[in-house]
């Protein structure tokens, strides 16, 4: 009998699409993790960790997990091996770029892991075609093509910023949900007296945080921060200098005098003793706005943030401590990614319209596809389009842990890491720390790192030089930028370190990478929210969960029908628990209905990222659509109604 083994601790970080890229310490016991914890010298994980991240074991241990190929036989995926699959792959990779060049096959590759060697294996990629590739971002590309646009710069204020600011705005932001490692530091604030505003349409948890809590109607959000402006400009309110370092001032200016406080408090679907409110607040500066990553996602996202953003501008908190517009970390912003500029991209299809897209390319069609670090009929809108268009190629490759929507579509999976299994680099979107993500324990026999998967194929289809190198030679010219400025492997290897290319406060010499060097306003817009059809009065809401990291769940979370979560006058003919079918234009699916009073009453909402295969598909709802900027999916603008079942 083999004696047991004492227990050890090993450093990681989470690698799963979240703001907070937290540390992780592991407990190994015989070679297994038995217990998560979030590292306590982290300074921003600080000791605990989220729900879904302190259930990993559950998916680390999972037996449905993957740990051989699959191809697909007889219309069955059934195993095989790695020299089979591999070779079967590269086969078909050089046919088709013979036959029809690089641009024949699409690379996709989304968050299921941020870590930043997957830039690696989407040089892979470039190196070999170049490939067709996504364009834009259904998570924050109308946010971040907006602040690009107004500041010529994506960045934000440190997270610890808003300690010194007098008033916090989460402009649609749920922290208790999203980015739960906030929560200490806006307590901290509140107890210092710091007065914290949320605006959201939806009422959660968040609300019971807040001094002033607004709920205004979906697409509000606009014609509530010009109401706010206008409010700031009859009070004298503003920043006097905004003339001298924004463009557009006076555009911007009528824009907001072109409706009486009145008028933008009803076209926001607030009172107008709540708006006066806000204004109010936010006047008693230096106040931060935190903008949440939901009410982007919607047709004019990008057009709701450069409004937001222009608050920010004429009130005087831009480049002031307690200030700032923050929508997004650079997380990628201390990287060195020179390495594939060799082989830029020449062909791209918009993320959130990749079903019809891949259906509709032409000259030369998409023959292939391969899928990693996503499961886009999950995910997408349109899912069973994306699915037809997965399942219709001649070759489809989805590179994932477990058989999910996406898998099933494909011709071969391959199985890969988990993140306690990865060896990589992560930033954050959700603060400025950089951290090294080191595998604690190793995978399953036959389960290979991207990067693995990509060096054995990059031996078959004559690339084998440019993928030699090791994971920590690739992590070392990752890191060539900042390596001698305190944060190299060897510092990383230390523990987590704040980017040193990221300012603590932007702006604070009111220059701006602009073509001007100005805050560029917006000036011209259509500011009325959209108002659902008398055939189909709800707008459909889909929430990130406690329960779920994109499409990866909680095991068991889903049981039954999908849960609609909507206030009883909005289904005066239907009881609470019932099960009813909620209908959009494109489809219908079946869910149980849960009453709650505090939400509006032209909204229903339900968790995203539920699988197609087992009915809970939010996205099967929803068409394809982008925003007016940044190639955003358009989520939350789907007009749906409750039908009775039969």
């Amino acid at each position: 009998m083999t004696a047991a083994q004492p227990q050890e601790t090993r450093q990681t970080a989470c690698n799963r699409d979240c703001p907070d890229a937290c540390g992780l310490i592991a407990t190994i016991e015989n070679g297994r993790v038995v217990r998560l914890q979030g590292d306590p010298d982290h300074p921003v994980t600080r000791g605990f960790l989220c729900h879904r991240t302190s259930r990993f074991l559950e998916r680390q241990y999972d037996p449905d997990r993957l740990t051989v190929p699959l191809m697909r036989r007889d219309g069955e995926l059934r195993p095989t091996s790695w020299d089979k699959a591999l070779r079967r792959i590269a086969g078909t990779m050089l046919r088709i770029r013979a036959e029809s060049g690089g641009e024949a096959i699409l690379h996709y590759r989304c968050g299921g892991s941020m870590g930043i060697m997957k830039h690696v294996s989407d040089y892979f990629f470039a190196a070999f075609g170049p490939a067709t590739v996504k364009s834009g971002d259904v998570c924050s590309g109308a946010g971040e093509a907006a602040q690009l646009q107004d500041f010529g710069h994506l960045d934000s204020h440190d997270l610890f910023d808003i300690l010194n600011s007098r008033t916090i705005v989460l402009w649609g932001k749920n922290p208790y949900v999203s980015q739960v490692h906030l929560l200490p530091i806006l307590k901290r604030a509140k107890s210092q007296g710091t007065r914290i505003v949320l605006i959201d349409p939806v009422r959660h948890r968040t609300a019971d945080l807040a001094d002033l809590y607004l709920q205004p109607r979906p697409g509000g959000d606009i014609s509530l921060a010009l109401g706010v402006a206008k409010w700031l400009f009859e009070h004298d309110a503003f920043d006097s200098n905004a003339p001298d370092y924004c463009d557009h001032f006076d555009a911007f200016r009528r824009l907001a005098d072109s409706r009486s406080l009145e008028a933008w408090s009803e076209a926001a679907g607030v009172s107008l003793v709540d708006l006066q409110g806000l204004a109010r607040a936010y006047a008693d500066g230096p106040s931060s706005i935190l903008v949440g990553w939901g009410m982007q996602r919607r047709k004019q996202g990008a057009a709701t943030v450069r409004v937001i953003d222009g608050l920010a501008a004429i009130s005087g908190n831009l480049g002031v401590a307690g200030g700032g517009v923050s929508f997004y970390f650079s997380r990628r912003g201390a990287f060195d990614f020179s390495f594939a500029e060799d082989a830029p991209a020449t062909r791209t299809i918009p993320e959130p319209l990749l079903g019809p897209g891949i259906l509709a390319a032409q000259d030369p069609p998409v023959r292939m596809v391969w899928v990693t670090a996503a499961n886009p009929v999950a995910m997408l809108p349109e899912s069973k389009t994306v699915a037809e268009a997965l399942a219709s190629r001649e070759l489809t490759v989805v590179v994932d842990s477990f058989l999910t929507d996406s898998a099933r579509c494909a011709d071969i999976v391959l199985p890969t890491t988990t993140m306690l299994e990865e060896d990589d680099l992560m930033g954050a979107y959700g603060h400025h720390w950089l951290i090294e993500s080191r595998p604690v324990v190793a995978p399953p026999q036959g389960v290979l790192t991207d990067y693995e998967i990509v060096q054995a194929l990059a031996r078959r289809v004559d690339l084998a030089d440019r993928f030699s190198d090791g994971v920590e030679t690739w992590k070392r010219r990752l890191l060539a930028r900042v390596e001698s400025r305190g944060a190299s492997l060897d510092d990383l290897r230390r523990g987590s370190v704040r980017s040193p290319l990221s300012q603590p406060i932007l702006f604070a010499d009111r220059n701006f990478s602009t073509p001007t060097g100005r805050v560029q306003l917006i000036d011209d817009l259509t500011p009325d929210p959209p108002t659902p059809a008398r055939l189909r009065p709800l707008l459909l809401t889909s929430l990130s969960s406690e329960s779920s990291q994109g499409s990866q769940w909680v095991a068991g979370a889903l049981d039954g029908p999908l849960p609609a979560t909507l206030h009883p006058a909005a289904a005066a003919d239907f009881a609470d628990g019932e099960i009813a079918t909620l209908e959009s234009e494109i489809g219908e699916l079946d869910v149980r209905l849960r009453f709650d009073d505090r939400q509006r009453k032209d909204i229903v909402l339900i968790p995203k990222g539920g699988w197609l295969q087992t009915g809970h598909c939010g996205n099967a709802l929803i068409p394809a659509q982008l925003t007016d900027d940044g190639g955003c999916a358009v989520y939350y603008d789907t007009p749906v109604r409750l039908v009775k079942q039969r």
